[in-house]
């Protein structure tokens, strides 16, 4: 696509659905040409998820032509999906302001506009939350329509299945699931339901048949209606097995061309008189009228700053390595000399960095699909054969898979090594994604060993030491970069679990970290020493459990004053554990903790939040000076 042909003649003029209700359907792939060009051009200097919104451009352009949003209701999955349905849907000028503090989420949110039905950060959800939209508007009496969009990856989840199961067995005639069928995740999307919908996408002589038959009965609701069952005995004839859809209920259709709009309004004004479930399956091209997104739909899942005309991508200015790599080249060092070590990730391989170890060792990596029970779970049988597992999963989508843990592997006491990224406040993903309660949940279940680096040497040592430990262990990680430690040349070191570290004596006061934000706390202490005589310690927890008890008694029998300081939440979390030991072991001076308070946050820059939470330097720096006043 030449971004510069095409010109913006409608993009301004559809401030609303109802104004893109007045434009002919034989102008529609105009304005879906010159939605793309919008986005692409503010996402290469305000970035976001790319390639997945630019792939549902005219699929979201048809549903707002064709339904009544917002009575009726639009669950979106994932979220990620949904830059197109925001311009249209009266933020065109708030985009700019797309991830930004104060600005508009990347995902749907049900605060921020009447057209947002249900919030989706994580994946799998849509199918159960239309099901309930649609039993919510049946009980009151409420005539209306509920689309659920699930692509990208998102129906390898077993909860669209749940949803799909339950949904289909009921008379949901307002109810239609659309299966936007893009073949990937973050990457290339894996599993026996990816090979199957790959074998249905392989009969062209169906294909074409169907897509014909459907473009001419299109316009004879009654006579598709009628040619259904002759559909459906083709679809069994040529397919040779049953269709997974309708094995659960749901009336089949596709699969449509998802990039041509005309076609697809057709057939959702068709879809809305069949008064049962059903569901449209959708083919779509992640990454669609951007080459450089089709040519490396990974990549440019969420690419950052580029520019627009060539594709460049615009590098970071950061010097350090990434959090994520150091964990990928320590695991396959790690691999290379131990063959009981193999990787599991729920669709993020290049996302967490095991892509490193599955390029060299492919047979010892698994990629699951977005299922994060089941990677757990998996992962756990993997531990009672023999193995060690060491299971990537990111913070926050790690909660999805909560009761596994506790269940599948701690409570039989499995060696699974959990190694969680974006770990506490990841930034202008927000909410969904900021991974503040880990340090909290993993605490609390027995067995549990849970740690947090504050460098890169010390992730490289914390997996060396998990991997070679015969019991669950936990090890949590930022997103983003170390601070240019030389973590390649490091000799591996063990550490004893539950022992911290000090790193610098002091007498007025006592700052306890755990993880990263150490950081900040060093360059707290050296701003306030040099500008005042007192003398400050600092000590490095290291494990959130179990705690370093002589450490902590040190600390109790040598300071009045102590700030714990974690990137999480307060509420359960490490500075709560501290203080309740400190005062069980008769302390009698007084304790600050330094955290995220009982809330929400939203999203910004990763620097905007720390401020905002009060744990950034600046923030350090003021509590000391209160503590020490």
């Amino acid at each position: 696509m030449e971004l510069e042909n095409i010109k913006y003649d409608l993009l301004y003029k559809v401030n609303s659905p109802a104004d893109l209700k007045q434009l002919p359907t034989s102008q529609l792939p105009q304005y879906c040409a010159e939605l793309r060009r919008y986005i692409i051009e503010e996402c290469s200097k305000n970035p976001g998820h790319l390639a997945s919104s630019l792939g549902t451009i005219e699929l979201t352009v048809a549903i707002h032509y064709v339904y009544d949003l917002p009575h009726d209701k639009l669950v979106w999955d994932v979220g990620h999906q949904v830059y197109a349905h925001k311009i249209i849907t009266e933020r065109r000028d708030l985009f700019p302001t797309n991830r930004k503090l104060g600005g508009i989420s990347g995902f749907p949110r049900m605060t921020e506009s009447k057209y947002d039905s249900f919030g989706a950060g994580h994946s799998s959800t849509s199918i159960s939350a239309a099901y309930g939209l649609a039993k919510a508007a049946e009980l009151q009496g409420i005539k209306n329509h509920v689309i659920a969009v699930i692509g990208d990856g998102a129906m390898t989840g077993g909860l669209a299945f749940e949803g799909l199961n339950n949904a289909g067995d009921k008379k949901n005639g307002n109810l239609l699931v659309i299966f936007n069928d893009n073949e990937m995740a973050i990457d290339q999307a894996t599993g026996a339901l990816d090979g199957y919908l790959a074998r249905m996408s392989a009969s062209k002589f169906y294909n074409g048949f169907k897509r014909g038959l459907w473009r001419i009965l299109s316009h004879i609701p009654p006579i598709l209606r009628f040619c259904q069952a002759i559909g459906n005995a083709i679809k069994q004839g040529l397919l040779k097995n049953s269709n997974l859809f309708e094995s659960l209920n749901f009336r089949y259709f596709g699969q449509l061309d998802g990039h041509n709009v005309e076609e697809l309004v057709r057939m959702l004004k068709a879809l809305k008189d069949i008064n049962e479930p059903k569901l449209l399956h959708v083919i779509t091209k992640k990454g669609k009228g951007y080459s450089p997104a089709e040519g490396n739909q990974a990549v440019w899942h969420a690419p950052g700053r580029f520019n627009p005309e060539t594709g460049e991508r615009i590098p970071s200015n950061a010097t350090a390595s990434r959090y994520q790599d150091v964990f990928g080249e320590t695991l396959l060092e790690l691999a290379r000399s131990n063959n009981k070590i193999v990787g599991i990730t729920p669709a993020m391989p290049s996302g967490c960095s095991l892509n490193i170890m599955m390029r060299e060792m492919p047979e010892r990596c698994f990629d699951v699909g977005i299922a994060e029970g089941h990677a757990v779970t998996f992962s756990a049988g993997l531990a009672a054969g023999g193995l060690h597992p060491v299971c990537n999963i990111y913070s926050s989508f790690m909660q999805r898979a909560y009761d596994n843990v506790i269940h599948d592997v701690a409570l039989q006491n499995l060696p699974v090594t959990f190694c969680l990224d974006r770990g506490g406040l990841v930034g202008e993903d927000g909410a969904t994604h900021h991974g503040v309660f880990d340090l909290a949940y993993f605490s609390s279940i027995p067995n549990m060993i849970v740690a947090a680096p504050m460098n890169e040497i010390e992730l490289r040592n914390m997996l060396y030491t998990a991997t070679a430990t015969p019991s669950p262990y936990a090890i949590r990680y930022p997103r983003g970069c170390g601070i240019g430690m030389k973590w390649q040349d490091s000799d591996f070191k063990h550490i004893p679990a539950g022992k911290g570290r000090k790193l610098k004596d002091g007498k007025d006061l006592a700052i306890i970290s755990i993880g990263t934000v150490g950081n900040f706390a060093t360059d707290a202490i050296r701003d306030i020493e040099v500008l005042n005589k007192h003398t400050i310690a600092h000590y490095d927890l290291r494990f959130a459990k179990p705690l370093d008890e002589e450490l902590l008694e040190e600390i109790c029998t040598t300071f009045d004053k102590v700030i714990t300081i974690e990137d999480g939440i307060l509420r359960g979390g490490v500075g709560e554990a501290v203080t309740k030991f400190l005062y069980e072991h008769n302390f009698l001076g007084k304790v600050v903790s330094l955290g995220i308070e009982d809330k929400f946050i939203e999203h910004g820059s990763p620097t905007e939040l720390y401020a905002i939470c009060g744990y950034d330097v600046e923030g350090i720096k003021r509590t000391i000076n209160h503590m020490l006043q």
